[in-house]
């Protein structure tokens, strides 16, 4: 859903538990301001591998470029990073500025991000060096994430089976549910993470409308922890809070639907959402700077939970800033350097290859053009997954041009007979349920998915929302959500 920036919401967020890194310091003189300063952070960690954050700041005088260098101690290698140019040498790792953010002023600071692998253990860098001068280690804890709660419901493992998404068993599963707003835009605001509640009881009153299917939006600055974002809501907390969330829904049977919603790079061309480069609204591709290593972090996270499912991208439009069909499928599926967009743009393809080369094996979506309203020639422009495990996302509202069952059959039914289709959002903003109750018959009839948004209370004449509360006390419009789902799986 294409909905605007919401701010001055009330914050009930999420809990996040923390627990502090040992970090050893580099000593200098009592009172004497230490030349730089390095926080180092473990933001997310797996079996086999982890998310890392290093804070620079620089005491010196001004700099027109820097270098940081650093010696692991536990096996790590160092596999891709963002903010700068990542290398490793035997044990001793370098970072150097990118072309756009090596000047450092004096007291200035810097971010920068990485994921690496590891084995035996991960332990944490003593002796950090920027320019060859030996840096002060923060004191501060760095947080990291604690492991979610255990997992005690009945969540299945999914994958494809011709054009059915199907259990371990092979049983068909319908994503029948809803979408959570809130994890888009609540970080990069700077009100928190989530929209309301995430707590056991709200979870249940979504599983209470016997939803199965819980569709989380996420935002690729959050989850990667980049400096522009509060770090309260970042990196580590916002990753702790995610996997808390994902770890609820499935507590109750329900599958996690994990989304990149909003992303960085700025577009200022036809329909554009905003002006600000950073991940602030609905950008028409994801970027070639970011949005890949938030998938390979995303991926490895849950790639050991195969009942979680990715949404590569919301709702890509690069068809509002192409001057043809052919240019923005194209687009769409290899990205680079696309027509009227101002930033290198990360395909569909490069995002399935960011998943898979991780190991994942997690079923995958993907959205097709003019806001994953046109499947037209998903088909035809369909990225290769070695797995088989990719089914094509739609969303419709009354608003939309694919908004009829003419349209249904012209373009998704031909989609829907080869590959597994999964309406990601459906809704209307009439504060009725005339038009779901039309799309919803549709996709009952082929046995197809779909998922309403959206559980957040907002009112329901300015967006489509479900509930005025958390309990799961519908709005005119989701009473048709509740009741349908409730006749259909009660």
């Amino acid at each position: 859903m294409r909905h605007p920036p919401r701010s001055g919401l009330l914050v009930v967020g999420a809990a996040v538990a923390l627990v502090g890194t040992a970090i050893a310091p580099v000593v200098t003189a009592s009172g004497a301001t230490p030349a730089c300063t390095v926080d180092y952070s473990v933001t997310s960690q797996w079996d086999t591998g982890f998310q890392g954050a290093v804070k620079i700041t620089n005491n010196m005088a001004a700099l027109s470029g820097w270098s940081l260098t650093f010696d692991f101690a536990g096996g790590q290698k160092v596999s891709q990073g963002w903010n700068a140019k990542w290398s490793q040498s035997a044990t001793t790792v370098t970072a150097v500025n990118e072309s756009w953010n090596g000047s450092l002023g004096s007291g200035a600071s810097v971010s920068a991000g990485f994921l690496a692998s590891w084995s035996g253990s991960n332990a944490v860098p003593t002796t950090f060096k920027l320019n060859g001068t030996t840096c002060n280690v923060d004191t501060e804890p760095s947080p990291t994430p604690t492991d979610p709660p255990p997992t005690t419901g009945t969540a299945p493992k999914l994958h494809v089976s011709g054009n059915k998404i199907v259990d371990a068993d092979g049983t068909p599963r319908r994503l029948l549910g809803v979408n959570r707003s809130g994890g888009e835009f609540m970080c990069v605001q700077g009100y928190g993470i989530f929209d309301g509640p995430v707590d056991d009881a709200s979870v249940k009153a979504i599983a209470d409308w016997k939803a199965n299917t819980v569709r989380i939006p996420l935002n690729e600055e959050c989850w990667l922890g980049l400096s522009n974002i509060k770090p309260e809501y970042a990196g580590a907390n916002y990753i702790s809070a995610v996997k808390d969330l994902v770890a609820k829904v499935e507590a109750h049977g329900m599958t996690p639907l994990v989304e990149l919603h909003w992303n960085y790079g700025q577009y200022t061309g036809n329909s554009a959402g905003c002006s600000d480069v950073h991940a602030t609204c609905q950008k028409p591709m994801p970027d070639a700077q970011y949005s890949p290593a938030f998938w390979s972090s995303v991926a490895s996270t849950f790639k050991d939970d195969q009942a979680v499912a990715f949404d590569l991208f919301n709702e890509p439009y690069p068809d509002r800033a192409t001057s043809t069909t052919a240019q923005a499928w194209a687009c769409w599926k290899d990205g680079g350097t696309c027509p009227g967009i101002g930033y290198e743009v990360a395909g569909m393809q490069d995002l399935v290859d960011a998943v898979r080369g991780t190991g994942a094996r997690n079923l995958i979506l993907a959205g097709g053009l003019a806001y994953s309203n046109d499947l037209s020639q998903w088909l035809t422009y369909k990225p290769s997954d070695a797995t088989g495990n990719l089914a094509a996302a739609f969303h419709t509202y009354n608003f939309n041009t694919c908004a009829s069952e003419s349209c249904w059959n012209s373009t998704l039914a031909p989609v829907a007979a080869q590959v597994p289709l999964v309406a990601g959002e459906i809704g209307e903003n009439t504060c009725s349920h005339g038009f779901i109750d039309t799309a919803m018959k549709w996709f009952d009839d082929r046995g197809l998915s779909y998922l309403g948004w959206t559980w957040n209370t907002w009112d329901c004449s300015s967006g489509p929302s479900l509930i005025s509360s958390y309990d799961g006390t519908p709005t005119s419009y989701g009473v048709g959500l509740r009741d349908h789902l409730r006749a259909l799986n009660g």
